[in-house]
């Protein structure tokens, strides 16, 4: 299966109604294996920071998480496995697994829970098939 698929079936799926504002996989190291058409350009060093939090949890916690060139408060994730990220009334979830990171960006009526629903499962999944 395409990784697009995982994007378009998996991530921008819909869940009563409503989905995300786009999603993508990218690979730890910044590249993209599939995204959803409307995913923000981003810079390297935003995948850099990212996955500097992963391997030190708490260090965007100060700056903020940057994604496209917009500016999320971090708020609660698991430690080494998922960071949160708020603005306004949307947000950011991203799953790091062993080579991906699975990247969710959502508005309302969609909610926090529901992006971080989306999100992990995928990123459990992909963990699971040693992804």
């Amino acid at each position: 299966m395409s990784w697009q698929v995982y994007v378009d079936d998996h991530l921008m799926c819909e869940i009563e109604g409503n989905q995300l504002t786009s999603a993508a996989i990218l690979g730890q190291d910044g590249s993209v294996w599939a995204a959803s058409a409307n995913f923000p350009q981003f810079k390297p060093e935003e995948i850099t920071g990212i996955m500097n939090d992963f391997d030190e949890p708490g260090t965007l916690a100060p700056t903020g998480l940057y994604l496209g060139g917009t500016k999320y408060m971090v708020i609660q994730g698991e430690p080494g496995q998922a960071i949160r990220g708020k603005k306004g009334s949307g947000g950011v979830t991203i799953k790091k697994t062993g080579q991906a990171l699975v990247i969710g960006i959502y508005d309302e009526p969609l909610t926090a829970g529901q992006c971080n629903m989306i999100v992990e499962r995928l990123g459990d999944y992909l963990i699971d098939q040693g992804l």
